[in-house]
């Protein structure tokens, strides 16, 4: 990805990494600590190439984009700046991928925005209605800085133990200790009110119109395909799902190949494929 940038957005300072020409795709990463735009995405984009404009911002909070003064993040919070750095960036259309925090900020965007967002891919999402605090994201929330914070976080990440190598656990544990006091406002306990307040209501799952493709593993512990992504089939009007075998929360890491498959084949169809 290209050289990080700041954009002004309602007065406060965004931090975007962008690469490659073509249709916009904004990519908005999750909640966990330590968590970046691109930290989470830099290995997908380099795998699709530059044939996309691809838009990874740090989320208010997260990263180098600090909370507004007097904020504690939140679904509006997230979803308006979303709103507000596409419009300061000039794309008038575009596609939204989500994971996780940003599966829900993506289709709340859809929502607000139905003439700019096409598409949509929530990714391991949060966002349906009535899906409870699991207790490993609510772990995930409550792990402090420090390898051993940061290694328990990724076992709890990934259904393969054998990704949660040293240098991963270095990597994030430096990033959550760049990031700590900021993080430590965004979910304080009890946390389940957090979960509650990224649920989008019925009505406004409903009110989409941008076809949206689900991405799921079969072993999400953090966000259960029971509880998360199966009920967004009974409220979303044009929806498809893709539920990967032997897979936790991140499939962009757990399965490359197949997750940057069906992001690519998804987000063509833009292009009029």
């Amino acid at each position: 990805m290209t050289a990080p940038r700041t954009v002004a957005v309602d007065g406060s300072a965004v931090h975007v990494m962008e690469s490659g020409t073509g249709p916009t795709v904004l990519m908005l990463h999750g909640s966990g600590p330590g968590t970046t735009g691109s930290g989470a995405w830099a290995t997908t984009a380099r795998a699709l190439g530059t044939s996309w404009r691809l838009v990874a911002p740090d989320q208010a909070g997260f990263g180098q984009t600090p909370l507004p003064a007097g904020s504690r993040g939140g679904l509006r919070l997230w979803t308006a700046q979303a709103a507000g750095l596409m419009d300061a960036l000039g794309a008038e259309r575009y596609a939204v991928v989500g994971h996780s925090m940003g599966g829900a900020v993506a289709l709340a965007l859809a929502a607000a925005r139905p003439r700019q967002v096409t598409r949509v891919v929530a990714v391991s999402t949060m966002g349906a209605p009535g899906a409870p605090l699991s207790a490993d994201l609510d772990a995930v929330w409550a792990a402090p800085a420090g390898r051993d914070g940061a290694r328990d976080m990724l076992r709890r990440l990934v259904l393969d133990q054998a990704l949660v190598t040293d240098a991963a656990v270095d990597a994030r544990a430096a990033a959550m200790r760049t990031g700590e006091a900021a993080f430590a406002s965004l979910f304080p306990a009890p946390r389940a009110r957090w979960a509650d307040d990224l649920t989008l209501s019925a009505a406004t799952l409903g009110g989409i119109r941008a076809p949206v493709l689900l991405i799921h593993g079969a072993e999400d512990r953090l966000t259960p395909l029971r509880t998360a992504a199966l009920p967004l089939l009974d409220h979303l009007a044009d929806v498809r799902l893709h539920v990967l075998g032997r897979c936790g929360h991140v499939p962009a890491i757990e399965h490359p190949d197949e997750f940057r498959q069906l992001l690519s084949c998804f987000l063509d169809r833009d292009r009029g494929h």
